[in-house]
């Protein structure tokens, strides 16, 4: 047992767990004013309700025992057997401290899916769906890639801090889930402005922060691999902004501020699944291509196909994800960390780009699949989709009774 590596571990849990918070601002800023608080709630609540249920179950279902290579067992049930010794995943830190800092993965994935639906989903329909998609999507794909006996692990993919297991899993399921629930009321004539661009800086910045924890903590040890992984995050991140801020000036002429915290971002998605395997050049290319493939997706392949994906979690998060799993195909080296069974593709093999792509079509379908399941089961207690009169005067006080600014009459632009 390591002092330091516990250390590093525990701290890296609660910063991935201040993510959600951040996220909560990063979408709370992007929407619309009169929903801002449903927006921010419907972050919020996850660290409650995932959490309890990580304890009870998620744990146990995605790193205890293996059931086919697709989900786990039910001997660490309410957190059984986990204790402060080490456990089977980290040597030098407690088990406890491997179960802690994997939770907070739990939560802040399905949160993400929320920025899909923003502005439109019945809260009351928002919660069953998060606790059933936990078991039905995030528990298997977490197994499937990280747990013992993982179907995808034995494969020979690689995902080192969640691209698989969160961003592609996130991403599908809003895409999956907002056409379900159709577009908001007048989506075709209204003008949707980011309503509080402090906000959006907020939560990017915590975000970023929280992302160190979420990928070099992944290393699960205060050591070289971390270092490496802090790095290439950050290199990532930055060259993604940069590339965003170059799309801004070649097409509206002016460098923003969303677009700049937006292109950071998606840096930090698509450098996840490799920032503990690809070289740190590498992290460059990842970053400066990220941002005009997320930039593509939200700005010409959502409006080709006409979804209302509110606050782009798909063309960020999803897509995002998509090319950081290929990019780690691509560029990732055993000599780096011998998780990866194979060089990349643009040294020559072919073997880890193949697995690398079978794992993302296996991701999205069982993301596809799990959110229908879950959807139709809610629906078969409440309507998914709020009234049109809610929908008029807003989220935060039809679903909350709350106003985030009390002089604001309701009538939004």
């Amino acid at each position: 047992m390591d002092t330091g590596d516990t250390a590093f571990v525990l701290l890296s849990a609660a910063m991935v767990l201040l993510m959600t918070p951040g996220l909560a601002f990063f979408y709370g800023g992007l929407g619309r004013r009169k929903n801002v608080v449903n927006n921010m709630m419907n972050s919020f609540f996850i660290m409650g309700i995932a959490i309890v249920l990580w304890v009870l179950f998620g744990y146990s279902l995605a790193f205890g025992g293996d059931h086919g290579g697709v989900i786990g067992g039910a001997e660490w049930f309410a957190f059984q057997g986990v204790g402060m010794e080490a456990g089977p995943y980290a040597g030098t830190i407690p088990h406890l401290a491997f179960a802690a800092f994997q939770m907070m993965f739990a939560v802040i994935t399905p949160a993400l899916i929320t920025g899909a639906v923003a502005g439109r989903m019945r809260f009351r329909a928002l919660v069953p769906f998060i606790a059933l998609w936990s078991f039905a999507v995030y528990y298997p794909v977490a197994h499937m890639v990280w747990g013992t006996g993982g179907l995808l692990a034995e494969m020979g993919s690689v995902d080192f801090a969640g691209g698989n297991v969160v961003h592609i899993s996130s991403g599908i399921s809003g895409l999956v889930l907002c056409l379900l629930l159709g577009k908001r009321c007048g989506y075709s004539r209204v003008n949707y402005r980011v309503h509080n661009i402090p906000f959006v800086a907020l939560g990017a910045a915590l975000l970023w922060f929280g992302w160190f924890g979420f990928n070099a903590g992944s290393a699960l040890g205060a050591n070289g691999l971390a270092a490496h992984a802090f790095l290439t995050t950050t290199l990532s991140a930055s060259a993604a902004m940069v590339s965003w801020m170059v799309i801004d000036m070649i097409t509206v002429r002016k460098p923003t501020l969303v677009g700049a915290c937006t292109g950071a971002v998606v840096g930090l998605v698509g450098i996840t699944p490799g920032c503990g395997f690809v070289p740190v050049w590498a992290a460059l290319i990842i970053g400066l291509l990220v941002s005009p493939i997320c930039y593509f997706a939200v700005s010409v392949v959502k409006k080709r196909f006409g979804y209302d994906d509110a606050l782009d979690a798909f063309g960020c998060h999803g897509v995002g994800g998509i090319w950081g799993g290929i990019a780690t195909g691509l560029f990732a080296r055993p000599d780096i960390n011998p998780a990866a069974k194979w060089n990349g593709l643009v040294y020559g093999d072919t073997r880890l780009f193949t697995a690398q792509l079978v794992s993302i079509a296996v991701t999205i379908l069982l993301a596809a699949a799990g959110t229908l399941v879950c959807a139709g089961i809610v629906r078969i207690f409440t309507p998914l989709r709020v009234e049109r009169r809610s929908e008029q005067i807003g989220l935060d006080l039809a679903e909350h009774g709350e106003r985030a600014y009390p002089s604001f009459n309701g009538l939004d632009d």
